[in-house]
């Protein structure tokens, strides 16, 4: 027997769709910034003082009163905050801070600022050890190299190895500075053996500025020479040890 529809069975009506979830994402207003709340994550801090641009040195403008400037260098380049490093080193980089580190080549605090250019130089963090390179850069090409020679020269034997590696290519940019004139009266023996002793560094940018430094006093000792080599082999031979000696007039024998 078929089966009657029934008249009063409810009509299907279709499902409605559901309705989206809406997320509202709070933000954090000016006024809650202080509020310590333990289970709300901190924000991050918004300030523009976050970040910092490199500057290239052509276009650092100079400080209207840089001696300032000078006086809290070291105590920037000495700061854990690595915004106020950058800032310094920055500055160290500025056309009338050089004129003014060209007269201080003789005080403590040159010194000092010498050991920290160098010591950041040597950092890990890319961005510091860059920009301190730049500012030896900047003084090696604003200063005397024989000045500035007298000052490195101490730094070949320290126990840090990125330290002496750092002094050792500021000195072979000098010496590529530097006449015959100059370097007699810096002594040709004390630099072929300053260049000798960065030769034997474990560091390769040590030994490579070794390299460099010797090709330069190479340049200038035989530039009147008619015997190049020989004078060479003379003049490394009387002034070093044999085994070192053998070392330097390799390295010009190998070019």
């Amino acid at each position: 027997m078929a089966l009657r529809p029934l008249d009063n069975a409810l009509p299907i009506t279709p499902e409605r769709p559901k309705k989206q979830t809406k997320v509202a994402i709070s933000v954090q207003k000016q006024s809650d910034a202080g509020v310590n709340d333990e289970n709300r994550a901190p924000f991050p801090p918004t300030s523009a003082d976050a970040t910092i641009d490199y500057i290239s040195s052509e276009n650092l403008k100079a400080l209207p009163d840089p001696d300032i400037s000078i006086q809290s260098l070291v105590d920037g380049l000495e700061s854990k905050d690595w915004l106020k490093v950058c800032d310094s080193l920055n500055n160290a980089r500025r056309g009338k801070v050089m004129l003014i580190l060209l007269e201080s080549t003789t005080s403590d605090a040159f010194d000092q600022l010498l050991l920290q250019l160098l010591l950041k130089a040597s950092q890990d963090k890319k961005f510091v050890c860059e920009e301190a390179e730049k500012a030896l850069k900047a003084m090696v090409g604003s200063m005397a190299p024989l000045s500035l020679l007298h000052k490195l020269q101490a730094y070949v034997s320290h126990a840090n190895l990125r330290i002496r590696a750092k002094a050792a290519i500021s000195m072979s940019h000098c010496a590529s500075k530097m006449g015959l004139e100059a370097m007699e009266e810096f002594g040709l023996v004390p630099l072929i053996q300053l260049a000798s002793d960065s030769l034997n560094d474990k560091l390769p940018e040590a030994r490579e500025a070794a390299r460099s430094m010797v090709t330069s006093i190479y340049a200038k000792l035989t530039e009147k020479e008619e015997e190049k080599q020989e004078a060479w082999q003379t003049f490394c031979q009387s002034n070093l040890p044999a085994i070192h000696a053998q070392s330097v007039i390799k390295v010009v024998s190998s070019q």
